[in-house]
């Protein structure tokens, strides 16, 4: 509770709009927020219109914005997933106007983007990593390490032992360039959750994959601490939490979407395995004529 007699709440999912919701939340009751909010680009969602001009999307995050900063303890970490169409605005506003520091630009790679006959076909999403103290945040590199080139290729002995902090690069599609890819690069190639994986909720069209979750939620804070997702969608940032043994909370704005997450956190247990794979290239088997080769098996 502090001063204002405000308490946190938490495991649960509230049905509302998270500019209200966050104001009744403690002043630096937060270790993580990951935030995925509507990119404005004329998604039909359930309730939500996402088609605001432009100074009254940035006018919206800026508010639900200052509402993360003052949320988060002074040694948290706020993860935003981002298109590309306000990446740039969104990491301006982010740093100069709120007072976060960037720590990392992550590229998340997939495969099945958005197909386009006049530009290049989109298939990334912009992760920013932003701390409130440069000095002072959790940063769990043991947890997401992956093995180094000088491992796997080199055999060299200057090899650090348990890998290398993941980092990023261009890349072709791995699965069309089996050597093209390493795990330690510094764009993460995790599939999308597309309509027909076991892994898809089925009620909310954008939906991040648990293992790109899992690598924020492991990298950024402890066990017991407490996750907050202020746009909850498909519940999966809440779920990964629960996984993962870390307490967790989230706002959304569609009580149809609100119930479906409650469900979705009912059927979760703490220490379950996330769904995916390690090897992200393992989930993309070899095909022909659409259909999985038969020496291919899926893992």
């Amino acid at each position: 509770m502090d001063s204002n007699g405000r308490m946190m709440p938490r495991n649960q999912v509230r049905n509302g709009d998270c500019i209200a919701g966050m104001r009744e939340l403690p002043d630096g009751c937060v270790d993580l927020v990951f935030a995925d909010p509507p990119f404005n680009i004329g998604y039909k969602y359930d309730v939500y219109e996402d088609r605001k001009g432009t100074d009254e999307y940035l006018a919206w995050t800026k508010s639900w914005g200052e509402q993360v900063h003052r949320v988060l303890k002074p040694t948290g970490t706020f993860w935003l997933a981002i298109g590309d169409d306000f990446a740039a605005e969104l990491k301006v506003l982010f740093q100069r106007d709120l007072g976060f520091s960037c720590r990392s630009w992550v590229i998340w790679y997939y495969t099945f983007g958005v197909n386009c006959t006049k530009k290049f076909s989109r298939s990334h999403t912009h992760l920013f990593h932003f701390v409130k103290d440069p000095k002072q945040f959790t940063f769990n590199a043991n947890a997401i390490k992956v093995p180094s080139a000088r491992q796997t290729v080199y055999a060299d002995s200057r090899a650090q032992e348990g890998g290398r902090l993941p980092d990023d690069t261009w890349i072709l599609r791995p699965q069309d360039m089996k050597q093209g890819f390493e795990a330690d690069e510094d764009t993460w190639y995790f599939p999308r959750v597309c309509g027909t994986f076991k892994e898809r909720a089925g009620f909310h069209g954008c939906q991040m994959p648990e293992r790109v979750l899992g690598r924020i939620i492991e990298v950024s804070s402890n066990q017991g601490e407490l996750v907050l997702d202020p746009f909850a969608g498909s519940g999966s940032t809440l779920v990964v939490a629960k996984k993962l043994g870390r307490d967790y909370f989230g706002f959304e704005y569609s009580a149809n979407y609100a119930r479906r997450v409650c469900a979705r956190l009912e059927a979760t247990e703490v220490g379950q395995f996330l769904d995916g794979v390690d090897d992200p290239k393992r989930s993309v088997p070899a095909t022909a004529n659409g259909r999985v080769l038969k020496n291919s098996k899926r893992k």
